[in-house]
Protein backbone atom coordinates (compact mmCIF):
# COMPACT_ATOMS: atom_id res chain seq x y z
CA UNK A 1 0.00 0.00 0.00
CA UNK A 2 1.51 3.33 -1.01
CA UNK A 3 1.52 6.48 1.10
CA UNK A 4 -1.44 8.80 0.62
CA UNK A 5 -0.90 11.57 -1.92
CA UNK A 6 -0.53 14.87 -0.08
CA UNK A 7 -2.32 17.94 -1.26
CA UNK A 8 -0.10 20.36 -3.12
CA UNK A 9 0.40 23.36 -0.78
CA UNK A 10 -0.30 26.89 -1.92
CA UNK A 11 2.75 28.87 -2.99
CA UNK A 12 4.82 30.46 -1.64
CA UNK A 13 5.55 28.03 1.19
CA UNK A 14 8.49 27.77 3.57
CA UNK A 15 9.60 24.57 5.27
CA UNK A 16 11.86 24.82 8.31
CA UNK A 17 12.59 22.74 11.41
CA UNK A 18 10.66 25.03 13.78
CA UNK A 19 11.22 23.07 17.00
CA UNK A 20 14.94 22.75 16.33
CA UNK A 21 15.11 26.46 15.56
CA UNK A 22 13.29 27.40 18.79
CA UNK A 23 15.57 25.18 20.89
CA UNK A 24 18.78 26.45 19.27
CA UNK A 25 17.86 30.13 19.56
CA UNK A 26 16.55 29.74 23.13
CA UNK A 27 19.67 27.93 24.28
CA UNK A 28 21.86 30.48 22.49
CA UNK A 29 20.08 33.43 24.08
CA UNK A 30 20.12 31.80 27.53
CA UNK A 31 23.87 31.06 27.22
CA UNK A 32 24.53 34.63 26.09
CA UNK A 33 22.60 36.09 29.02
CA UNK A 34 24.16 33.79 31.64
CA UNK A 35 27.74 34.34 30.42
CA UNK A 36 27.18 38.10 30.18
CA UNK A 37 25.72 38.29 33.69
CA UNK A 38 28.62 36.23 35.06
CA UNK A 39 31.12 38.49 33.29
CA UNK A 40 29.50 41.57 34.80
CA UNK A 41 29.21 40.08 38.30
CA UNK A 42 32.79 38.83 38.66
CA UNK A 43 34.61 41.61 40.46
CA UNK A 44 38.09 40.31 39.67
CA UNK A 45 37.72 40.77 35.92
CA UNK A 46 39.14 43.82 34.25
CA UNK A 47 37.18 45.49 31.40
CA UNK A 48 39.12 43.61 28.71
CA UNK A 49 38.30 40.24 30.28
CA UNK A 50 34.64 41.19 30.61
CA UNK A 51 34.54 42.12 26.93
CA UNK A 52 36.19 38.79 26.06
CA UNK A 53 33.54 36.89 28.03
CA UNK A 54 30.74 38.78 26.27
CA UNK A 55 32.44 38.28 22.87
CA UNK A 56 32.64 34.51 23.44
CA UNK A 57 28.97 34.48 24.50
CA UNK A 58 28.05 36.37 21.31
CA UNK A 59 30.12 33.89 19.30
CA UNK A 60 28.20 30.95 20.81
CA UNK A 61 24.90 32.70 20.03
CA UNK A 62 26.07 33.39 16.47
CA UNK A 63 26.98 29.74 15.85
CA UNK A 64 23.62 28.55 17.17
CA UNK A 65 21.86 31.19 15.04
CA UNK A 66 23.69 29.84 11.96
CA UNK A 67 22.59 26.31 12.87
CA UNK A 68 18.99 27.53 13.10
CA UNK A 69 19.10 29.18 9.66
CA UNK A 70 18.16 26.29 7.30
CA UNK A 71 14.91 26.51 5.38
CA UNK A 72 13.42 25.54 2.04
CA UNK A 73 11.19 28.10 0.33
CA UNK A 74 9.14 27.17 -2.72
CA UNK A 75 7.45 29.70 -4.99
CA UNK A 76 6.08 29.81 -8.53
CA UNK A 77 9.51 29.94 -10.17
CA UNK A 78 11.44 27.42 -8.07
CA UNK A 79 12.94 26.52 -4.73
CA UNK A 80 15.41 28.39 -2.55
CA UNK A 81 17.44 26.11 -0.28
CA UNK A 82 19.08 27.91 2.63
CA UNK A 83 21.55 25.68 4.47
CA UNK A 84 23.90 26.69 7.27
CA UNK A 85 26.27 28.88 5.26
CA UNK A 86 25.05 28.62 1.66
CA UNK A 87 21.93 29.57 -0.24
CA UNK A 88 21.05 28.09 -3.61
CA UNK A 89 18.19 28.91 -5.94
CA UNK A 90 16.85 26.05 -8.06
CA UNK A 91 14.34 26.14 -10.89
CA UNK A 92 11.64 23.48 -10.64
CA UNK A 93 13.07 21.75 -13.71
CA UNK A 94 16.40 21.21 -11.91
CA UNK A 95 14.84 19.06 -9.18
CA UNK A 96 14.29 15.48 -10.30
CA UNK A 97 13.41 13.88 -6.98
CA UNK A 98 12.89 14.72 -3.29
CA UNK A 99 14.24 12.01 -0.98
CA UNK A 100 13.81 11.46 2.75
CA UNK A 101 14.70 7.86 3.46
CA UNK A 102 14.61 6.22 6.85
CA UNK A 103 17.72 7.24 8.76
CA UNK A 104 18.47 10.30 6.59
CA UNK A 105 19.35 13.38 8.68
CA UNK A 106 17.52 15.65 6.21
CA UNK A 107 15.97 15.77 2.76
CA UNK A 108 18.16 15.27 -0.30
CA UNK A 109 17.27 16.73 -3.68
CA UNK A 110 18.38 14.79 -6.75
CA UNK A 111 19.26 17.39 -9.38
CA UNK A 112 19.27 17.33 -13.16
CA UNK A 113 23.07 17.83 -13.26
CA UNK A 114 23.54 14.39 -11.66
CA UNK A 115 24.30 15.68 -8.16
CA UNK A 116 22.40 15.41 -4.92
CA UNK A 117 21.92 18.42 -2.66
CA UNK A 118 21.05 18.36 1.03
CA UNK A 119 18.12 20.53 2.09
CA UNK A 120 18.60 20.97 5.83
CA UNK A 121 15.33 22.89 6.14
CA UNK A 122 13.46 19.58 6.28
CA UNK A 123 15.01 17.36 8.94
CA UNK A 124 13.36 14.64 11.04
CA UNK A 125 15.58 15.08 14.10
CA UNK A 126 13.15 16.57 16.64
CA UNK A 127 9.90 16.53 14.63
CA UNK A 128 9.87 13.41 12.48
CA UNK A 129 6.20 13.50 11.46
CA UNK A 130 6.40 17.17 10.45
CA UNK A 131 9.52 16.46 8.38
CA UNK A 132 7.78 13.59 6.61
CA UNK A 133 4.76 15.80 5.84
CA UNK A 134 7.03 18.60 4.59
CA UNK A 135 9.06 16.21 2.42
CA UNK A 136 5.86 14.80 0.91
CA UNK A 137 4.52 18.30 0.25
CA UNK A 138 7.78 19.36 -1.44
CA UNK A 139 7.76 16.13 -3.46
CA UNK A 140 4.15 16.79 -4.55
CA UNK A 141 5.07 20.35 -5.53
CA UNK A 142 8.09 19.14 -7.49
CA UNK A 143 6.06 16.49 -9.30
CA UNK A 144 3.23 18.89 -10.11
CA UNK A 145 5.64 21.57 -11.34
CA UNK A 146 7.66 19.17 -13.48
CA UNK A 147 4.43 17.74 -14.93
CA UNK A 148 3.24 21.28 -15.69
CA UNK A 149 6.59 22.00 -17.32
CA UNK A 150 6.26 18.88 -19.51
CA UNK A 151 2.95 20.12 -20.90
CA UNK A 152 4.34 23.38 -22.24
CA UNK A 153 5.65 23.45 -25.82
Amino acid sequence: MSAPRPDVPALPVTFRPTLTRVVLLSVGLAMFLVITVIALMLERLNPGERITFIFVAALFLGVLALLSRPRVTADDTGVTVVNITRTRRLAWEEILRVNLRSGDPWVFLDLSDGTSMPALGIQPGMAKEQAIRDARALRALTESRSAAGDDTP
